[in-house]
This record gives structure tokens, C-alpha cells and sequence, in this order.
């Protein structure tokens, strides 16, 4: 559990996350440390990076973003969906040069 203190600290941290302010390193610093160990401080900067990357969230988002569901795993690829099917082929073609462990000799 955040104390009181601690929370409204995040708070505003967050609050200037979604509002796309300039947060300090410190701040972050402290905030990241904060969410590694605290699960509800991760919750609360997971939410607020959500509500940045998409500002005019509608209902749907919005509830998801409330439960802490779906959000922001692209970043981790470099890529957020696909503007044709052929992306999608592409994103799973196998390529033939590479030696593909699960295949036989």
C-alpha cells in the first residue's frame, strides 16, 4: 500500500505524463523504483503512459485503461498494427536463409 505522501507524489508524476510535460530524471527515476516495487504505483504510470499515448480514449479504452487490460506492449516490437495484409504476411513470413531450429536436417 502507497502512503499518502507517496502517492500523491506519483500523482503528479503521472498527471504530467499525461499531460506530455517535461518530467525530471529524478522524479522518474524515483517513479520507475516506486513501480517496480509497488503494484498499484505500476498500475498508476502504466495508466497514465496509456492515457498519453492515446488522449481522446473513448469508453471502451477508457474501461480497459481503468482495469489495467490490453495497452502498450507495441513498444516493445517497434511496431503498433498493420496498415495492409500484406504487413501482416510480411510480420510472419518465415524467412528461408535463417536455419529455423525446429526444422530438420
Amino acid at each position: 500500500m502507497l502512503s499518502t505522501q507517496y502517492r500523491l507524489r506519483l500523482e503528479a508524476i503521472c498527471d504530467k505524463i499525461v499531460k506530455r510535460e517535461a518530467v525530471e530524471l529524478n522524479e522518474m527515476i524515483w517513479a520507475e523504483k516506486l513501480a517496480k516495487a509497488n503494484r498499484s504505483a505500476a498500475t498508476l504510470l502504466r495508466q497514465a503512459r496509456r492515457r498519453a499515448e492515446n488522449p481522446e480514449m473513448d469508453e471502451m479504452d477508457d474501461f480497459l485503461n481503468t482495469l489495467d487490460i490490453g495497452g502498450m506492449g507495441h513498444e516493445r516490437f517497434g511496431r503498433r498494427g498493420f496498415d495492409n495484409p500484406n504487413d501482416l504476411h510480411d510480420w510472419f513470413k518465415r524467412d528461408e536463409d535463417e536455419n529455423d531450429w525446429r526444422t530438420r536436417d
